[in-house]
Formats: structure tokens, sequence, C-alpha cells
């Protein structure tokens, strides 16, 4: 597919009327069975609890958006756990023919100035080993390597270790 224009994706913070369009990336990127932690989408109505959730809760989640369709998402949940509560776990993906555009950068900026704001001081993520192209776009971010599991996924029969990511901001 070819370089779109800046102007065509738009990057907004998550509101109702994309649960379903988000529903359909995120299962789409899951069905890769290569970047998430799942296979397939928690069903649709589960995806709507964790959006309004989000909402109400005003836990950052942006989304990348073309013409109203959802081609990319990227959502930090802050820890809950007494004296933790200054971290948040970052997750996101982007539609395939999407990638390598800079909506994932787009993306990312948004939702850590909000966690920021939002007071979140340091924000995790894992990512597999094999995902490289994710990993050199934590690192242009700033994010460090801070450990890394073992063989810490088996799937279709091959292993992919598992490294560990931090921001502080």
């Amino acid at each position: 597919m070819s370089q779109r224009d800046a102007g065509d994706v738009q990057v907004v913070p998550i509101s109702e009327e994309y649960i379903e369009s988000f529903h359909k990336c995120l299962d789409s990127v899951a069905r890769e069975r290569r970047y998430l932690g799942f296979i397939k989408a928690p069903s649709l109505e589960l995806t709507r609890e964790f959006v309004l959730s989000n909402i109400s809760k005003k836990i950052p989640q942006y989304v990348a958006v073309e013409v109203g369709r959802v081609v990319g998402w990227c959502d930090i949940a802050p820890n809950k756990g007494e004296g933790f509560t200054h971290c948040g776990t970052l997750g996101m993906g982007v539609l395939h023919d999407y990638r390598g555009q800079g909506y994932g950068t787009r993306l990312m900026e948004d939702a850590i100035l909000a966690a920021k704001e939002s007071g979140i001081e340091r924000v995790e993520l894992e990512v597999y080993d094999s995902n490289v192209q994710a990993i050199r776009l934590y690192e242009k971010r700033g994010f460090v390597h801070e450990g890394l599991k073992k063989k810490a996924r088996k799937l279709d029969g091959k292993y992919d270790d598992i490294l560990l990511m931090a921001l502080f901001i």
C-alpha cells in the first residue's frame, strides 16, 4: 500500500462511536498470531466494557482513524496496586497495511502525553523479541531494556522471548 497523506489518518481519543471498529482492528492484529498476547479479540461486549471503562476513568486510549475506520490504537493502563500507581502499562497495535508510516509513533506520543498529565511517571511494556520493528519504535521513543523472559511464549511450536521495556516520563 502506498504512503498515506498525514491528513488521511487522524489520531483521536477513543470514543463510543469507535468501539466496533476498534474491536475489528484489535481482532485483525491478534489473528496475525505474532504481536499480541492473545490470538483473537475478546468478545465485542467485553471490548465495549473495556473501552467504556477507559473513557469513564479517563485512561489514555487513542485510536488512529481513517474515514471512520480504526487502523491502530495505543492505551496506557494505570497500575492500581499501592506503591505502583505511578506506573502504567502500554498496549498498542496497528493494522498491517498502516505500519511503518508513523501512526504508531503518533499514537504513542499522544497516549504518553495524556498518561503524564494523569500522573503516570513510568510506562512499562512487554514486546516479543521477534517484533524488531516495534522494538525499534520503542527505543526511538526512549524506552530502555529492563529484562528478558526466555521462551516465555510457545505458539505454533515456536518459542518467543519477551523483552521488558520501560520509559520514565
